[in-house]
């Protein structure tokens, strides 16, 4: 009967997740030789080749897929078993990995920094990124829990909403539709231009939408792949934006921006706790859930 180590299960697993011996070593904070050594062991100790190449990458042969579900299998297993023995100890002790939606860093920061004054044993892993990269991560089982918006439906996702999340249409200070006296509805805007989010955007899908149905077409000058750089450029004059109330606090306060009054806005969304279906929740991991939704608005100025 082979020997095959648990170690080796989790870098085959690593291995075949990044189709890459360098990578899946970054991530599990080991050497490309160590890695490629252990995955050659584990191919002898089975007889069988796991990999094949394709090009710069390294794809799963037919029998290393079939393999994968197993080692899945354990992982999980082996996961459940280490979370089951903490939550016997009743231990807030542990490491918590979580994605952010780069629209979501504002306030999650706080969150967290609240969040490790009340469990200062726990440490913490925070990747600020995109909708596309989240979808892939909690694809692979990495983060424990993602605060993004709305997440798309058939992904296998578990989400729970937690607070709103008011999009509201900025522009710099000076334009002209901040004199108007008037209410200013949403077909007062069909001769403007926008800096929106790149296509994928969950914020530029909701605001696409919302135009359509007003029957207003949508002009933009630019995509930008990050709200830090939509404030700069309509500050800048390139256009009005549409971002989350929660992004601009300080904006506002320093008046480098200013929120337009148009009816029907701002537009009601909300923040998300998601998860992957059929990861397992470790007592740290239901520590944070439970704080953030105890009382998520107290995290943010602007409500």
């Amino acid at each position: 009967m082979p020997h095959i180590s648990l170690r080796q299960i989790r870098i085959f697993d690593s291995v075949a997740r990044y189709q890459s011996h360098t990578r899946a070593a970054e991530k599990l904070y080991m050497t490309q030789p160590a890695v490629s050594m252990q995955m050659k062991q584990l191919e002898e100790n089975l007889g069988i080749e796991l990999f094949e190449r394709q090009g710069r990458k390294l794809a799963l042969s037919k029998s290393g897929f079939q393999l994968r579900e197993y080692s899945n299998q354990i992982i999980n297993a082996y996961e459940n078993m280490i979370d089951y023995a903490e939550k016997i100890k009743g231990c807030h002790t542990g490491h918590l990995t979580i994605s952010v939606a780069t629209t979501a860093n504002h306030f999650s920061t706080r969150i967290l920094s609240a969040f490790s004054e009340k469990y200062p044993d726990i440490t913490i892993s925070l990747d600020v990124t995109n909708r596309q990269t989240i979808l892939q991560q909690l694809e692979n089982y990495e983060p424990d829990l993602v605060i993004m918006g709305e997440p798309p439906k058939g992904h296998g996702l578990l989400s729970e909403r937690f607070m709103k999340n008011p999009l509201v249409i900025i522009a710099p200070p000076g334009h002209r539709l901040l004199n108007e006296k008037q209410n200013l509805t949403i077909s007062d805007l069909k001769n403007e231009k926008f800096v929106v989010r790149e296509k994928g955007s969950g914020t530029r899908e909701c605001i696409e939408r919302h135009f359509k149905d007003s029957g207003i077409n949508f002009s933009t000058t630019l995509e930008m792949t990050s709200n830090e750089a939509i404030k700069h450029a309509v500050s800048a004059g390139f256009g009005l934006g549409i971002v989350s109330l929660h992004t601009i606090e300080l904006e506002l306060k320093n008046q480098h921006l200013a929120v337009l009054n148009i009816k029907g806005f701002p537009l009601c969304r909300h923040w998300h706790l998601v998860t992957r279906k059929g990861k397992a929740m470790s007592p740290v991991t239901e520590a944070f859930r439970s704080f953030l939704l105890e009382n998520p608005e107290q995290h943010v100025y602007y409500k």
